[in-house]
């Protein structure tokens, strides 16, 4: 499930085509509930994307319009963890819940994934900082012995008169 979570605009976001398929219903059905339940629904639950992250998203990851029934009429909307989790209420079918119960947690592992992530870059960004000084010592002294002496070395070997 957590391959069907898309980064748009910074928010982790799912399709209404991917949706639809998780809770059995068409496209067209989920979008019909929304519409119809619109105050449910607020800027920061679901927006409509752009012409431009559509076709980037279809480019991505191949998204194939015939794939789902012919061309859309008009871009997908996206929905937020929070937009997921409010679509259980206006989709009511035993199915909807459980799926919207499995979306909500994948949404939570993947936030507390990025915390461990981040913690750990956090982490290797300190120590990075902490032994360059002294790896720098290292190769600094490395190159000190590669480099030639300046001062002309006696020649070796036998001299012709």
């Amino acid at each position: 499930m957590a391959e069907r979570i898309r980064e748009v605009r910074g928010l982790r976001v799912m399709l209404d085509v991917d949706l639809a398929i998780l809770y059995g219903v068409s496209t067209g059905r989920l979008n019909e509930q929304v519409a119809r339940n619109g105050l449910r629904f607020p800027a920061d639950f679901m927006f409509r994307l752009t012409v431009e992250e559509f076709e980037s998203l279809k480019s991505q990851i191949a998204i194939s319009s015939s794939r789902r029934g012919g061309r859309r009429r008009s871009t997908p909307l996206a929905f937020t963890e929070h937009g997921v989790a409010m679509l259980s209420s206006v989709l009511k079918s035993p199915r909807a819940i459980a799926v919207s119960i499995e979306i909500v947690r994948t949404f939570v592992r993947l936030r507390r994934m990025q915390a461990e992530y981040s913690d750990l870059r956090q982490r290797l960004d300190e120590l990075e900082s902490k032994y360059d000084a002294t790896l720098k010592r290292v190769f600094d002294a490395i190159r000190a012995l590669t480099i030639q002496e300046s001062t002309p070395r006696p020649a070796i070997g036998f001299r012709k008169r």
